[in-house]
């Protein structure tokens, strides 16, 4: 492994505000707390990303949009020095996607903003002959090679798989593709909603009315890149015992189907085709989101304890022993009928009261939040998982991202930096890697990088 190699200014990882809607009563008080706290009691935390645990790996960052991206922002969050390697004059196509018009069109789309930060950016045409030369010389001093392509785009630039082993054979190659490297399927374009649908996600997702439904974020993109982002570190820790690489065939329709094994057992093991249930859980009742005075509440009573207790707190005691309710089993089959009993009850109170009644009663349960509300949890603050840093191309405008869901060594991990400009670190990446100053001019006058 080499040794570690210089990145980006840290910013610190610090908390930010949650938006809150006027009248908002769900996130309440834990909310107004954080607001008033502010950020002073976060002030012993340490400055910049607390993880570093692939230090001195560096991974060359190839791929587009969201799956790939994706993995090579969470291999940066552990610690790597990840290298985005971009087309000349357009780059990532998130660089054009997102939310907001006057940043798209600067080339820091939201959606490249969400999982580019600290991130260097390396403008390269790997489609000249003078491109190839510099991304040879970059692999043989990379540790990680990441590409989102369709197959067998790499090897018809040159890159196959056979001659990058032989430039560097302790290089860690891994090629993320919506149906994998093989297969009749192969060379098909898959975007999320694709993958959901094949997969069969979108088939038990939403009410027996509404689906298929897809999910109301990008999951199988997401899933994709966190089982890259897992097998390159299981292949680097292979690498350090035996000094030799290994080629990644990352299937993002596979991983979703893997991700389902729940779901997937019931008709392999039990032959029982899933469907649709809207919120309600196939394995249990009651156990789904139920209707309060004021909003929805998430209960999830599994165990017959903690339907006890609930109907306990609900000062409802005889359902516990109603013959339609009294099992597992009896309540699955009665499922409409408990909820209706149940909401009769909850009804009477706001999803914060009840809240309140059952969070200290051994029986899960919660609020359903919205994605602002969820930010502005005070659990969300406390462990630091959002995190600011500057926005590109100055001003005074900072940028809040979301950093890992991991903590090392009992503290928060962020981005060590901001997301980068398009070719921002051209000449200090292809410095490091031996091109001198009349080179780089060079290849810059050629439209190279």
């Amino acid at each position: 492994m080499p040794p570690e190699r210089p990145g980006q200014a840290g910013a610190s990882p610090e908390r930010a505000t949650g938006e809150r809607a006027p009248g908002d009563a769900v996130v309440g008080a834990a909310l107004q707390a954080f607001e008033d706290a502010g950020r002073a009691h976060r002030a012993d935390r340490p400055a910049g990303p607390t993880a570093d645990l692939l230090a001195g790996v560096r991974v060359l960052d190839l791929t587009n949009v969201l799956a790939g991206p994706f993995a090579g922002y969470q291999l940066g969050l552990m610690g790597a020095d990840v290298v985005k390697i971009e087309v000349p004059g357009s780059g990532d196509l998130a660089r054009n996607l997102g939310g907001d018009p006057e940043l798209s069109a600067r080339g820091l789309g939201i959606s490249f903003l969400a999982q580019n930060s600290g991130k260097r950016s390396l403008t390269l045409d790997l489609k000249a002959p003078a491109g190839r030369e510099v991304f040879e010389r970059l692999i043989r001093e990379a540790d990680v090679l990441l590409e989102n392509f369709r197959p067998g785009v790499l090897e018809r630039l040159g890159f196959g798989w056979d001659v990058l082993h032989e430039l560097n054979n302790g290089l860690v190659y891994c090629a993320v593709s919506g149906f994998g490297q093989t297969g009749p399927m192969r060379g098909r374009p898959a975007y999320d909603q694709i993958i959901q649908g094949l997969s069969g996600m979108m088939s038990v997702t939403g009410t027996a009315e509404s689906a298929p439904t897809r999910t109301g974020f990008p999951i199988a993109d997401t899933l994709g890149g966190y089982a890259a982002a897992f097998a390159i570190s299981a292949a680097l820790v292979k690498r350090s015992r035996t000094g030799t690489g290994s080629f990644l065939d990352v299937s993002m329709l596979e991983t979703a189907v893997a991700a389902m094994g729940w779901v997937v057992s019931d008709y392999l093991v039990a032959g029982r085709e899933p469907r649709a249930m809207g919120n309600e859980n196939a394995t249990s009742a009651p156990s789904g989101t139920f209707a309060t005075a004021d909003g929805a509440l998430n209960i999830a009573a599994n165990k017959q304890e903690q339907y006890v207790e609930l109907c306990t707190v609900l000062g409802r005691p005889e359902l516990i022993t109603d013959e339609r309710f009294a099992t597992r089993e009896a309540r699955k089959q009665h499922r409409g009928e408990l909820t209706a009993e149940l909401e009769s009850t909850l009804r009477e109170r706001s999803a914060v009261e009840w809240d309140e009644l059952l969070a200290t009663t051994g029986v899960p349960v919660a609020p359903v939040l919205t994605v602002p509300q969820a930010l502005g949890l005070d659990q969300v603050a406390e462990r630091s998982l959002l995190h600011e840093v500057p926005m590109p191309a100055g001003g005074e405008r900072s940028l809040r991202v979301l950093g890992s869901s991991v903590h090392v060594d009992g503290r928060p991990v962020g981005p060590v930096g901001r997301p980068p400009e398009l070719g921002e670190h051209v000449d200090q990446i292809l410095t490091e890697v031996g091109y001198t100053a009349d080179e780089i001019a060079d290849l810059r006058a050629q439209g190279v990088v």
